[in-house]
């Protein structure tokens, strides 16, 4: 797992190198916040299909590396 949150932190420090007031204004669109609190909704009245699951946890993988983006362009921003 050690080497999947390197990852995480290279992908987060590279979003921000390229512009960071773009990747604090960034949100998922809206049919993607929709599925999420399908998804979210769904799980929590009964277990979800493997193939949902695994699209759930692609989904939260994805906001962990933006909001690290997203704490790092804070922090740069701040810093100028």
């Amino acid at each position: 797992m050690t080497n999947a949150i390197n990852a995480y932190d290279s992908l987060a420090d590279f979003m921000v190198s390229l512009d960071p007031v773009k990747v604090l204004g960034f949100h998922a669109p809206k049919n993607i916040q929709e599925r999420v609190e399908e998804l979210l909704e769904r799980q929590q009245e009964s277990p979800l299909a493997f193939s949902e699951k695994e699209e759930l946890e692609h989904y939260m993988i994805l906001e962990h590396i933006v909001r690290l983006a997203k704490s790092r362009a804070r922090l740069q921003i701040s810093e100028k």
